[in-house]
């Protein structure tokens, strides 16, 4: 009677067990997961501006006091700047991997100056910048990506109608590009 009640209960375990590896990997199976909406907002390197309507890949803005821009990137040819400023009352910025697991966050409180500017490289790529810093990267965060794709999410406060604008103009002017030494 013991062994039946254990083979059913390690059973009951195991079926449970499955069905939710099952669950928690069907986004990356499907392509409904973060990176893969991210990347068919449009091209590599640049910044989209997420409305309060979902778009064709999925994505919407959902705090109507949140304003939120996205980028896919790829840093395996070159790192990638992360550029932001203006007079908003806050923003943050989060770096995930292609995997979705955050690899790098920070807001304007912790930043210099309260101007976004982050570098993401691979190991490589950074160890080699860090061997000749460029004058311009001497403030600028640099941040190791494992893996050579990911996306950023922007993030500024629109408490009011009045912050609209520089929130809009804030996102639409903040930067994603491919860094060159020249």
């Amino acid at each position: 009677m013991l062994r039946i009640f254990f083979a059913v209960l390690t059973g009951l375990f195991g079926a449970a067990l499955l069905h939710l590896v099952i669950i928690l990997s069907l986004p990356h199976f499907t392509g409904k997961d973060a990176a893969t909406r991210i990347e068919a907002e449009g091209d590599l390197n640049n910044f989209y501006l997420l409305s309060g309507q979902y778009d064709d890949a999925g994505l919407a803005n959902g705090d109507p006091f949140v304003r939120t821009a996205v980028c896919s990137f790829d840093v395996e040819d070159a790192p990638v700047h992360f550029t932001a400023r203006g007079n908003v009352p806050f923003w943050s910025i989060a770096i995930y991997d292609s995997a979705s697991n955050e690899v790098f966050s920070m807001n304007d409180r912790t930043s210099v100056g309260g101007a976004l500017d982050v570098l993401a490289g691979g190991p490589i790529q950074l160890t080699d910048l860090r061997k000749n810093l460029p004058q311009e990267l001497q403030q600028t965060i640099l941040v190791e990506m494992a893996r050579p794709d990911g996306y950023a999410v922007l993030r500024t406060l629109a408490p009011q109608a009045s912050f609209d604008e520089a929130a809009q103009n804030f996102l639409t002017e903040a930067g994603c590009e491919q860094f060159s030494t020249r």
